[in-house]
C-alpha cells in the first residue's frame, strides 16, 4: 500500500468499510453488516444528538513484529462497553457480538494497519440512542457501529516527557456521575480547558476531585501514576474516574516485575513530590512526565528525562502488545486473515 506511515498522527483518516448493526429498544441485537466507509444518516431529534445518550470505546489493532495483526484486551473492552450501555439507559451488545464486529473490520481494513513500530490502526466502537424522541427518556432504537483509522502517538514527541498543569478550576466528573463511564458527554467539557493548556505550551490538563479539591483523578483522558521510593501509585477506582484497560494492564505489569502498587487516593502534593509520574492509556500508551505545575508549585521529574520505572514498564507492554514478549495472561488475540 502506498501510504507514508511517517507522517501519522493521532487524527482522522478515512478507510475502507465499517460495521452498522440496528436495534429496537426491548429487541435483541442481530447480526450486523459490514458497508463501505461514508457519512450516515440520523435523525435531528435523535436521542444521543439531544440528550447525548452515548458511549465509546478505544481499541487499538497493531502489527506484531511476525507480521500477523494483533489485538490487546479486546474483551475487556467489551465487557466495559456492555456495562456503559446499563449505565446509560441502553441495551448492552453481547461481547462475542462486539468482538466479531470489531474482528471483522480491522479484517476488511487490514491494509490500513501501518508496518511495526510505525502506528497502529485505532479502533472507535460506537453505541448511540439513534432513535427519534423528544422527552428526557431512552431512544427508541440503537445503532452500534465499529470504524477505524490509522493513527501515529497521541502525544507529540511519543515517549519524551510531557508538560503538564493541575486545574483548579475545572473538574472532570463528580460522585454518582457517569465519570467511571466512556460516555460521550464526558470529553466535551474537557476541550475548552484542554485548548487553554495547550496554548500555554502544556500538553494536557489534570483533573482534581470535584469534592476535597486535593486528590488526582485523571490526566486529560489517560490514567495517572506516579512513583515514589519504587512504589508505584494510581488513583483507585471510585466512580469518578474511568477504569483504563491499559490501567490494569500497567498494574499487573508492574508487579510481575516486583513492584507493589497502591490505588488509592493520590494527594496532589504527594504526586509533586514523587520520584517519577507518568499518564496511561489506549490512545497514550504510557506517556512519561516530565513537569506538573500547580499553582506557584512545579514539579520537575528525572531531569526531564524518562525515569527508569516508566521505560522499563513501557518496553514490558509494548514487548507483549507485538509478541515480542511472553503473554503469559492471555492478552493478545491474533487475527487470522
Amino acid at each position: 500500500m502506498d501510504f507514508d506511515w511517517d507522517s501519522l498522527t493521532f487524527s482522522f483518516t478515512a478507510t475502507d468499510t465499517m460495521y452498522r448493526n440496528v436495534v429496537r429498544a426491548g429487541e435483541e441485537w442481530g447480526e450486523g453488516e459490514l458497508i463501505p466507509f461514508g457519512n450516515i444518516e440520523i435523525s435531528p431529534a435523535a436521542g444521543v444528538l439531544n440528550y447525548g445518550q452515548g458511549i465509546f470505546e478505544g481499541m487499538k489493532a497493531q502489527r506484531a513484529d511476525d507480521g500477523n495483526i494483533v489485538l490487546f484486551r479486546s474483551d475487556k473492552n467489551a465487557a466495559r462497553f456492555a456495562q456503559g450501555a446499563k449505565r446509560l439507559g441502553m441495551p448492552p451488545v453481547p461481547e462475542s457480538l462486539f468482538l466479531d464486529a470489531v474482528e471483522s473490520v480491522v479484517k476488511s481494513n487490514h491494509r490500513w494497519v501501518p508496518p511495526t513500530g510505525r502506528g497502529a490502526l485505532y479502533i472507535r466502537p460506537v453505541l448511540w440512542g439513534s432513535g427519534a424522541i423528544l422527552g428526557v427518556a431512552p431512544a427508541p432504537e440503537f445503532t452500534f457501529m465499529v470504524y477505524v483509522c490509522p493513527v501515529g502517538p497521541y502525544f507529540k514527541g511519543g515517549m519524551t516527557p510531557i508538560k503538564l498543569k493541575v486545574s483548579d478550576e475545572y473538574h472532570r466528573a463528580a460522585p454518582g456521575g457517569s465519570g467511571g463511564v466512556k460516555a460521550i458527554g464526558n470529553y466535551a467539557p474537557g476541550m475548552m480547558p484542554s485548548k487553554m493548556a495547550k496554548v500555554e505550551g502544556y500538553a494536557e490538563i489534570i483533573y482534581l476531585d470535584a469534592v476535597e479539591h486535593q486528590y488526582i483523578e485523571e490526566v486529560g483522558a489517560a490514567n495517572f501514576f506516579c512513583v515514589k521510593d519504587n512504589v508505584i501509585y494510581t488513583p483507585d477506582l471510585t466512580g469518578t474516574i474511568l477504569p483504563g484497560i491499559t490501567r490494569a494492564s500497567v498494574m499487573q505489569i508492574a508487579r510481575d516485575l516486583g513492584h507493589e502498587v497502591r490505588e488509592e487516593r493520590v494527594d496532589v502534593d504527594m504526586a509533586l513530590d514523587a520520584d517519577e509520574a507518568f499518564c496511561a492509556g489506549t490512545a497514550a500508551v504510557i506517556s512519561p512526565i516530565g513537569s506538573i505545575e500547580h499553582g506557584s508549585k512545579i514539579a520537575h521529574y528525572c531531569n526531564g528525562e524518562v525515569g527508569p520505572v516508566t521505560r522499563k514498564l513501557y518496553d514490558t507492554l509494548v514487548d507483549i502488545q507485538l509478541k515480542r514478549a511472553d503473554d503469559r495472561h492471555g492478552w493478545i488475540r491474533t487475527l487470522e486473515l
